[in-house]
């Protein structure tokens, strides 16, 4: 009488290869989630960004004030802003950048947005 089944070694290989599949969707699933941490930071970061550059063009002050830098609460986290401000080849408007991160140091910026505003007609500088 012959049995059949598995042998010790095709049990193994089998093992073999889930596991290295297994290993591979978990590298797949801790990468993704990793990006969807990254895509949430640059978003929440633009939206700061833009806050500020909305309060810029509200103020309406002629030049923007350069080298401004503050704080806002977004999402339960302390975001840091600072805004630059570039002159441009018309006198009459400026270039407004505003980096953000969630360090205060510069060079840890996550996102930077611009616009450009412009001087009102009879405004003195």
């Amino acid at each position: 009488m012959r049995t059949t089944g598995m042998t010790l070694l095709e049990v193994m290989v089998a093992l073999l290869i889930f596991a290295i599949t297994g290993t591979a969707v978990m590298k797949a699933a801790s990468e993704h989630l990793n990006n969807i941490t990254v895509i949430e930071d640059v978003t929440f970061a633009t939206w700061v960004a833009n806050n500020r550059l909305a309060r810029v063009q509200l103020e309406g002050r002629w030049p923007p004030q350069n080298n401004h830098k503050g704080t806002e609460e977004l999402a339960g986290r302390i975001w840091h802003w600072r805004q630059i401000v570039k002159e441009t080849t018309d006198k009459d408007m400026r270039a407004v950048e505003v980096e953000v991160g969630l360090k205060a140091d510069a060079n840890s910026s996550i996102t930077s947005v611009s616009t450009f505003v412009t001087r009102l007609k009879g405004e003195k500088e």
